[in-house]
């Protein structure tokens, strides 16, 4: 048996660590057009900021490791196109400018996603920089040694975090996004409201509700960031807008969702039985709402490349779906978030319910205690829990990835009251704060 995957990243990885496990006797081989494998971009603010401090740390496997496992490893060398119908490969050696073909008998897609660049006028201006792999965080490091002045254009969680890491650095620094709140996609506002106060007491430029129209420059670099309210100086820009899945290689050839991303079902497959899509590329089973959806996230890669293995020769262990689960640190803030948010299920038609709860995360007569504030989002008709989110200098994070569990099992807000989780006085209350928000609906009802 042939196997060939194209890219890889996390999805890419983990399903050529597993294939080789599972299938030693198959030829493996890998595509990928870049130097090295398994980079962690999410790691490229906390390299910025000097928490780690080499980017090559950032890397969990290399071309080495998989090659030892007895995987044929074409590193630098791009797949140019795929005929399906033929199950060829017309593959690109980008170091000696040699083309050549090959075949599959099975073909894993991974080839990840790509920053989103938008048409802005003189966007080609030198220090407008894209940040994704390796190379990226390379130069972002080297180019912010000598800026002064840098606008981070994004507010989502890659941005928010370069914006710490560029003010620890001493930077004056510009953050500009389209929304009127910062991270409005996992987080609704009575946690932003708190996190923008703390990045404004910092010195940071919180330009929100504002779109990037272009960009001016001198000498080929650029000066200023141009919106539809105003003017920012910038000597460095980061655009953090958002990614696309990278699957031109099989367009028409697959099913896909109308942004590109591979359709895949529970096992892995596209509509093509020997072709196999997994991680930043395709479109996941986004529980709460039951639909399939573009949520480019590792967690979610690293689970679909290890099912791509445990599936490619018949349908053995189903893929559950995501929340959308996932956390970031933002100063002396934990936050973390799964499922829907109230603003995005309002947006999206569903008639919901919200509870917040704000509380001492352990009891009063222990020598210190943080406030919490933790909000669940439910559905009016029957209380199933759809989103929640938890904010607190203490770092309660761990219960978002409880409240994920809840929702992939379609747990009501009765049965969330009355869960058991332990008590003790170091770590929470007689009643845990996942409790109380099923607690405060119960009674809520009994007073009507």
């Amino acid at each position: 048996m042939k196997i060939v995957i194209v890219g890889c990243t996390h999805a890419g990885t983990e399903a050529t660590k597993n294939l080789a496990r599972l299938y030693p006797d198959a030829e493996i081989s890998v595509y990928e057009r870049n130097d090295n494998v398994s980079f962690l971009s999410c790691g490229i603010a906390l390299n910025v900021g000097g928490i780690v401090k080499q980017a090559e740390d950032l890397f969990y496997s290399s071309p080495e490791e998989l090659s030892d496992l007895g995987v044929n490893m074409f590193m630098l060398h791009e797949v140019l196109e795929i005929n399906a119908e033929k199950k060829e490969l017309h593959i690109h050696n980008m170091v000696t400018n040699e083309r050549f073909t090959d075949t599959y008998d099975k073909l894993v897609m991974t080839t990840g996603s790509w920053p989103i660049i938008p048409d802005l006028r003189n966007i080609e201006l030198n220090n407008i920089l894209l940040c994704k792999n390796y190379s990226h965080a390379l130069t972002i490091i080297e180019k912010a040694k000598y800026a002064k002045n840098i606008t981070v254009i994004g507010a989502g969680y890659i941005g928010i975090e370069l914006v710490e890491a560029f003010e620890h650095l001493g930077k004056s620094v510009t953050l500009i996004d389209n929304m009127d709140r910062i991270l409005f996609r996992y987080l609704d506002s009575e946690v932003t409201d708190t996190v923008e106060v703390s990045l404004s007491e910092r010195g940071i430029c919180l330009a929100l509700g504002q779109t990037v129209t272009g960009f001016e420059g001198e000498d080929g670099a650029v000066t200023t960031v141009v919106t539809n309210n105003n003017q920012y100086t910038a000597d460095l820009v980061v655009l953090c807008i958002g990614f696309r899945p990278n699957t031109y290689l099989l367009n028409g050839q697959v099913d896909m969702l109308p942004n590109g991303a591979f359709l895949v079902d529970e096992y892995m497959r596209t509509s093509n039985p020997d072709i196999f899509a997994a991680g930043d590329s395709c479109a996941v089973l986004y529980n709460p709402t039951g639909v399939k959806a573009y949520i480019p996230l590792a967690t979610n890669a690293v689970r679909m490349g290890s099912l791509v293995a445990r599936n490619l020769l018949k349908p053995t262990v189903k893929y559950l779906g995501t929340q959308g689960t996932s956390a970031i640190k933002i100063y002396d803030h934990h936050i973390a978030s799964t499922g829907l948010t109230e603003t995005a299920a309002l947006a999206l038609g569903m008639e919901v319910k919200s509870v917040v709860i704000e509380e001492n995360y352990r009891p009063e007569f222990m020598p210190s205690y943080e406030k919490a504030t933790l909000k669940v989002v439910y559905e009016e008709n029957g209380k199933r829990i759809i989103g929640a989110q938890v904010f607190s200098k203490a770092d309660l994070t761990q219960s978002i990835n409880t409240l994920s569990v809840c929702i992939q099992n379609r747990m009501t807000m009765d049965e969330l009251a009355y869960v058991d989780f332990f008590f003790q006085p170091h770590y929470n209350k007689p009643w845990n704060i996942l409790n109380l928000p099923g607690l405060e609906v119960e009674q809520a009802l009994r007073r009507m």
